[in-house]
C-alpha cells in the first residue's frame, strides 16, 4: 500500500555479483544459466542417454515422443519403464497452450487462483467477497461457494490446508477467517449457513490496524505464516489458537511470504523495500534479524515462490522482472537503490523507459527474466510442476493481460497465453496434467490445456469500457 522513500545511504555490500542474466523477450536468451540449478534441472527433465542417441552416436535432444516410446518398449534403459526424468522429458514438451475454455465468469476482479497440491480442487478468490472451490475431477462443479466475512477491499490471498479440510482467506484486515471445506454445505455464507472462525493476527501492542497481503499454511498444517502491511511477518499456531511469532521484518509492506520447504524452519519474504529475506526460526528472528538478504530488484517485490528444496526461489518485482535466487548467495548487508524517483507509482504509471535496462550493481540473483509487466497489482510467478516438467519452466501472470512461460535455464520465452482483457494477477499449472488456469481482473477464470478438447474455445473477451487507471489499490 504505502511506498518506501528510497534510502540511498552507502552500506557495505556482500561481495556478490550476478552470475547470469536470461532475457526472455521474443523467445531469445542473452546468456546461458551456468549454475548448479541448471544441472539439477537437466537431471530432472532429461531422458536416459540411450533414448536420445542418434545413429551417429551423439545425443539429440529433445528426443521425440515416438523415439521415447519405442525405446521404452525395447527396454533401451534396462529398466523396462520410464524414469521420472524420462516422463518429464516427454510431458514437458506438451505445454498447456491450447484453448482457452471458460471455467467461470464473475462480475468482479479475480485476485487468487490455485490448484490444491493433488490437483483435485481449484480455488478462486474475487474482489466481490466471493471465493469458489471447484471439483476438478467432477467437471469443475462448484464444491463450495463462499461469501466472505467482513471483507475489506478484496480477497488478498487464500490458502488450503494440506489435508484439504480447511481454507483460510485474508483481506485488508488483521483478522483471517477459516472455513471448513469438507462440510456438506455448498453455499457457505459467513456466520449464516456456516461459521467463519476469525484468527486475530494483531497483538496488544498494535495501535493501528493493518492488512494482510499473503497467507500460507505450513506443510504439516499446524501453522500459518502471513505478510502484513505494517512491515511484519506473523506466524499463527493453529493448535494453540494464538499468534506465536511476530517479526519486524522489513521497512515497508510485506507483500509475500512462504515456507521454504517441508521443515517449516525457513521462511522467505518479499517487500516493497525491494528485498527478499530469509528467516531461520531457530535463530533470532523475533529481533528482526534475518538469516540473510537477497538484493537485486530495483523496486518492490510482489510475489515469491519456493522451489520446495529450501535453497532456490523466484520473485516477481515491480522493476518488471522475475529473478531466480540461491539463498547460499545471501548477505547480511543490503543496499536499496530504486529508481530515485519517488513520484513513480506502479498502480497507475508505466515503468519508465530509462529504467528498463538498469541493473542493481550488487545483484545477487542467478538469472533475470523479462518480457512480462508487473503493474497495477501484485502479479504472481511460479516454478512449473515437478512431476510433469521437472520444474524446467517458470511462469507468471502479467498486467498486459497475458501469461508468460519462460525456460528456466535458457531464459527464452517459450509461450505466451492471450485471452484476457485486464491484468492477469494469478495463474496455476496443474501438478500432474498439462493444464493451466489463468484468472484476471476481467472476472474470467479460463483453462488452457494440451492437446485440448472437442468443445469450442472461448472467444476473446471484450470489455464494454476502458479500465480506469487511477485510484486503484496496491494489491
Amino acid at each position: 500500500m504505502s511506498r518506501l522513500n528510497k534510502n540511498k545511504s552507502i552500506c557495505s555490500d556482500g561481495g556478490a555479483s550476478n552470475e547470469s542474466s536470461a532475457g526472455g523477450i521474443a523467445g531469445e536468451s542473452d546468456s546461458h544459466l551456468d549454475h548448479e540449478i541448471a544441472q539439477l534441472t537437466k537431471l530432472r527433465s532429461s531422458p536416459h542417454e540411450l533414448f536420445g542417441r542418434a545413429l551417429s552416436g551423439r545425443m539429440r535432444l529433445p528426443a521425440s515422443t515416438v523415439r521415447m516410446l519405442v525405446g521404452r518398449e525395447c527396454n533401451f534403459s534396462g529398466r523396462g519403464r520410464f524414469s521420472s526424468a524420462d516422463g518429464c522429458h516427454v510431458l514437458s514438451r506438451y505445454l498447456p497452450t491450447k484453448g482457452p475454455w471458460i471455467v467461470d465468469q464473475m462480475k468482479s476482479r479475480a485476485y487468487v487462483s490455485q490448484f490444491s497440491d493433488d490437483g483435485s480442487l481449484f480455488i478462486a478468490g474475487f474482489q466481490g467477497s466471493h471465493i469458489r472451490i471447484y471439483d476438478v475431477d467432477r467437471g469443475w462443479k462448484t464444491k463450495k461457494d463462499i461469501s466472505a466475512r467482513n471483507l475489506r477491499w478484496t480477497i488478498t490471498d487464500t490458502s488450503l490446508s494440506p489435508d484439504q479440510l480447511y481454507l483460510v482467506y485474508a483481506s485488508m484486515s488483521p483478522i483471517i477467517y477459516i472455513v471448513t471445506v469438507g462440510s456438506a454445505t455448498t453455499e457457505s455464507i459467513a456466520n449464516i449457513t456456516e461459521i467463519h472462525h476469525g484468527l486475530n493476527f494483531s497483538s496488544d501492542e498494535d495501535d493501528d490496524e493493518f492488512g494482510i497481503f499473503s497467507i500460507k499454511f505450513s506443510k504439516d498444517g499446524r501453522e500459518l505464516v502471513a505478510g502484513t502491511s505494517d512491515s511484519s511477518i506473523c506466524v499463527y499456531d493453529l493448535g494453540a489458537d494464538r499468534l506465536s511469532l511476530r517479526i519486524p521484518a522489513h521497512q515497508s509492506d510485506v507483500n509475500t511470504v512462504c515456507f521454504a520447504d517441508e521443515s517449516g524452519h525457513l521462511i522467505y519474504s518479499g517487500s516493497d523495500d525491494s528485498f527478499c529475506k530469509v528467516w531461520d526460526r531457530r535463530c533470532f528472528v523475533s529481533r528482526g534479524q534475518p538469516a540473510g538478504i537477497l538484493m537485486g530488484h530495483l523496486e518492490g517485490i510482489t510475489f515469491i515462490n519456493s522451489r520446495g528444496d529450501g535453497r532456490y526461489l523466484i520473485s516477481n518485482g515491480k522493476d518488471q522482472t522475475t529473478k531466480l535466487w540461491d539463498i547460499r548467495k545471501m548477505t547480511s548487508n543490503a543496499i536499496n537503490l530504486g529508481l530515485g524517483d519517488d513520484e513513480w507509482d506502479y498502480r497507475w504509471m508505466d515503468y519508465p523507459e530509462y529504467a528498463r535496462n538498469q541493473k542493481h550493481p550488487h545483484d545477487q540473483s542467478l538469472a533475470t527474466y523479462k518480457g512480462h509487466t508487473v503493474l497495477r497489482t501484485l502479479v504472481r510467478c511460479y516454478f512449473s510442476p515437478s512431476y510433469s516438467t521437472g520444474q524446467k519452466y517458470i511462469y507468471t501472470g502479467s498486467s498486459d493481460s497475458s501469461v508468460y512461460i519462460y525456460d528456466l535455464v535458457s531464459g527464452a520465452q517459450v509461450a505466451k497465453l492471450d485471452h484476457h482483457e485486464a491484468p492477469v494477477r494469478d495463474c496455476s499449472w496443474h501438478p500432474y496434467y498439462p493444464m493451466m488456469i489463468s484468472s484476471a481482473w476481467d472476472g474470467h477464470i479460463v483453462r488452457w490445456e494440451f492437446p485440448g478438447r472437442d468443445e469450442a474455445t472461448a472467444a476473446p473477451y471484450k470489455r464494454a469500457g476502458r479500465i480506469r487507471r487511477r485510484n486503484l489499490r496496491d494489491l
